[in-house]
């Protein structure tokens, strides 16, 4: 029980970056708190997916579809009580407070090196600086055990074998939804996006997360589903309702049961408000 509570503290602590992350989420403290109080009793409690697919492929629109993530809110909040852990959205709002029209990325890093490298690849760049709000936001959202959408391309195999183990040696239950389209669709798709990629980037991207497709399916095994979105459609009710199958079922990992019956023990003796 100390080591929850001591997650429990260590989740209310918020730092200079968390301005900029509870202005993009529209969060108020208040209501920070209280995810953390009622945890416990959160809907998506314990439960971790892994959305995969190249740029341009439409994991906002499926996550919607599936999840109730609308893709307008920052907010990140589902109607499964999930919580999306996405990167891209930190970097957006960084990149607009700074002045950069999104849309405009592929031709500055074409023409203006000096700035490319200020957005992405100096320490502290607007990249960096995104990365880090959104690793200290999946850590909050840990230490409650909430549930979350971790929201990627799943280009690089190893980086989601890695954060499968690590939320499943915290106590979640891990599901993957890997959305997949054609390259032609998505390059087409990348030159109407708000944040336009090189073509180059969304090339590469497309085939490394084709390649993973095959290591994904045994990684996940039954928790894995595919979604055909070449053509944008609603998402097949045999995998709406295979997701929401898992979303509904008890959390099976052995150390989530303990971390919730330990939670609720916390909670019974008031070190939790109800």
């Amino acid at each position: 029980m100390s080591e929850l509570k001591n997650l429990i503290k260590e989740s209310v602590i918020v730092d200079s970056i968390y301005d900029i992350e509870s202005e993009m989420m529209n969060i108020k403290e208040e209501i920070v708190l209280r995810m953390i109080s009622e945890g416990v009793e959160d809907p998506g409690i314990l439960k971790c997916i892994f959305m995969a697919g190249g740029p341009g492929s439409g994991k906002s629109f499926t996550a919607m579809d599936i999840f109730g993530i609308d893709k307008k809110l920052v907010s990140s909040f589902s109607s499964t009580g999930l919580k999306q852990v996405n990167s891209d959205r930190a970097f957006e709002t960084l990149l607009k407070r700074n002045g950069i029209d999104p849309k405009d990325l592929a031709r500055i890093e074409r023409e203006d090196k000096e700035l490319w490298d200020k957005i992405t690849k100096d320490p502290g760049s607007m990249r960096t600086q995104a990365k880090d709000i959104t690793r200290k936001q999946k850590s909050f959202y840990e230490a409650g055990r909430l549930g979350m959408i971790i929201d990627g391309t799943g280009h690089v195999y190893n980086k989601i074998q890695k954060n499968k183990k690590h939320a499943e040696s915290l106590g979640y239950d891990t599901y993957m939804v890997f959305v997949n389209t054609s390259l032609e669709v998505a390059l087409q798709r990348n030159k109407n996006r708000e944040r336009v990629l090189p073509e180059e980037l969304v090339t590469k991207s497309w085939k490394d997360v084709q390649n993973n497709l095959g290591k994904f399916q045994n990684l996940f095994g039954g928790n894995f589903r595919i979604v055909d979105n070449t053509v944008y459609k609603p998402v097949s009710k045999e995998v709406v309702k295979a997701a929401q199958k898992f979303m509904r079922k008890p959390v099976y990992n052995k150390i989530g049961q303990k971390w919730i019956e330990n939670a609720k023990a916390l909670k019974k003796a008031g070190y939790i408000k109800k």
